[in-house]
């Protein structure tokens, strides 16, 4: 799997969503999606879990396809976060630093060497 870097940084291959979808396998997706439909009190069904990374123009998890920050990103044209003139945006960005500090690790690197 290549390094798919997500609009917030993360990096897909280790998102189990992504890893259920590459490997098609139907028993971790089962596995995430009772985690995920308790974790977020949601109707999350195993046929739910596919992604091919927030980048991708064809098989996206719903709740990446909602994500402000993506939807922020492609609104803008840019690759992710670290290129925003807003950084650290209050309403999208914040959020995800607040309960993600490696994210803002990861921006800041790469604000730093862009």
């Amino acid at each position: 799997m290549d390094k798919i870097i997500a609009y917030c940084t993360f990096v897909c291959k280790n998102c189990p969503v992504y890893i259920a979808t590459q490997t098609d396998d139907n028993e971790l997706r089962k596995k995430i999606a009772q985690k995920y439909a308790t974790e977020f009190n949601s109707d999350i069904k195993p046929d739910m879990i596919n992604c091919n990374g927030c980048k991708s123009n064809k098989i996206i998890f719903f709740y990446c396809n909602q994500c402000k920050i993506r939807l922020c990103c492609i609104e803008k044209g840019i690759d992710n976060c670290a290129y925003c003139d807003d950084y650290i945006c209050d309403d999208k960005l914040k959020p995800m630093l607040d309960v993600s500090p490696n994210v803002k690790i990861s921006l800041d690197e790469i604000r730093k060497n862009r």
